[in-house]
């Protein structure tokens, strides 16, 4: 997939940050092999009885009372999704790393390998039907906070458990039936093994439980790992489950404040000036029964009206997306990100709507057309600042803004082109940020 610093100059249209063929373009590869899931002796076993742990994490002020799921809603739905419970849980470690070799030149800083290792968790924060608001988490050994600041918060996802579209994503390769133990249990499962290096592809190699069964929030992924070849990628990563929670049936919580989405539920606008002629592009996210949705479209007049459907959209699973976080925080060693001759960042304040976001700018030189030219890039200075409540991740760490301006020795700088985010918000109905 696209990293931002592949996409952070938004003079094109933001490519999906989990696209799944653009997670498989990523200059990143995985150690050899994908070995049968076996529990760690370490590790916290599954199958934890309802009421035993400690639930989900305390609600925000200001959220709202809700019930989820009791023992009656089998009957209301065929989807393991219209089932669910508040404190269903999987956890999986998870690990990615990343030779000096697949670092890009946009990143700048010191050329020595990155590497990270952990726990990621998603948890059913709330239901109230017809959505399933999930909270994604990850952290070092032994509940630590991790340094990468992309990975450095709790994320929320609203997920529509009923059905608006078909969901159809094959799954790919070679396959072969195993019976790997994981979570304290065994399961009836089959691997998948897409080899592509022979042609500078990836490999790819997912193994899925036959029947999901409590394994529903990530399509019953056991074990997933990519590794990529080619254009001297070298690196990689990992997710193997460790464990699987159901949540009581009379379990009650609150509706999680949106103010740090992962991107479904929500929209963004980026204007670009190209040749003096303006457009806007809209960012549509959402996630459907485990499945995350994306669409790119000029807004409609209204400008606030709710996004348009996501029927066109193609779908890319859960654990894909959550795969592609650990991937994608590599890159955060430098912030901003710098190319290789660029100014050190400057300070300032962007404003947007009525409100101003701290940001760091840089700027490097450019030809343009023969004639010198300057590139001013603007980025969050923290990604995670507050005035940016309710902006999809994906977006806060991209370039706020580009510009590319026309810059002789004397006279005023001349924009070329460039492009801005606009605007953002929520479009899932009674949610704001």
């Amino acid at each position: 997939m696209p990293t931002p610093y592949e996409d952070s100059r938004m003079r094109k249209s933001p490519a999906p940050f989990l696209s799944r063929a653009g997670l498989l373009c990523a200059a990143l590869a995985l150690a050899p092999g994908c070995k049968s899931v076996q529990p760690k002796p370490t590790t916290p076993t599954g199958g934890t009885p309802p009421g035993q742990d400690a639930g989900p994490s305390a609600p925000e002020a200001g959220s709202q009372t809700l019930n989820t799921a009791t023992s009656g809603t089998p009957a209301q739905g065929t989807s393991p999704w219209q089932r669910a419970r508040v404190g269903d849980r999987v956890t999986y470690s998870f690990s990615a790393n990343r030779s000096p070799s697949a670092r890009r030149s946009a990143e700048g800083g010191t050329n020595v390998p990155s590497a990270v290792a952990g726990v990621v968790t998603v948890e059913v924060l709330a239901v109230k039907a017809p959505w399933v608001w999930l909270g994604i988490s990850f952290a070092g050994d032994g509940g630590t906070p991790l340094p990468q600041p992309r990975l450095a918060r709790s994320l929320v996802v609203p997920v529509r458990s009923d059905s608006t579209r078909t969901l159809e994503v094959p799954r790919e390769g070679a396959q072969t039936l195993e019976q790997p133990t994981a979570a304290g249990r065994t399961w009836e499962a089959k691997r998948y093994l897409d080899d592509k290096r022979p042609v500078d592809g990836p490999l790819e190699n997912r193994l899925y439980a036959v029947d999901p069964g409590p394994l529903y929030l990530t399509n019953g992924l056991l074990d997933a790992s990519t590794t990529l070849s080619g254009f001297g990628a070298a690196g990689g990563s990992q997710l193997t489950l460790m464990e699987v929670h159901q949540g009581a049936a009379d379990a009650t919580s609150t509706l999680p404040a949106f103010s740090l989405p992962l991107g479904p539920g929500t929209f963004y606008d980026v204007r670009m000036d190209s040749g003096g002629t303006p457009s806007v592009m809209r960012t549509c996210l959402a996630a459907e029964r485990g499945h995350v949705l994306r669409v790119q479209s000029a807004p409609t007049e209204d400008v606030n009206a709710p996004c348009p459907d996501f029927t066109q959209a193609e779908p890319l699973p859960l654990e894909e997306a959550v795969l592609s976080l650990a991937l994608t925080a590599l890159g955060d060693s430098q912030w901003p990100p710098r190319p290789a001759g660029a100014s050190l960042p400057t300070r300032s304040m962007l404003a947007f709507d009525g409100s101003k976001v701290p940001v760091l700018q840089v700027e490097s030189s450019e030809d343009v057309g023969g004639t010198r030219g300057v590139r001013e890039v603007t980025y969050a200075a923290d990604p995670w600042d507050g005035t940016l409540n309710g902006l999809a991740q994906e977006a806060r760490f991209q370039a706020l803004s580009d510009v590319l301006y026309r810059a002789p020795q004397r006279g005023k700088r001349e924009p070329v082109d460039g492009t801005r985010l606009v605007q953002w918000g929520t479009w899932v109905q009674g949610v704001k940020p």
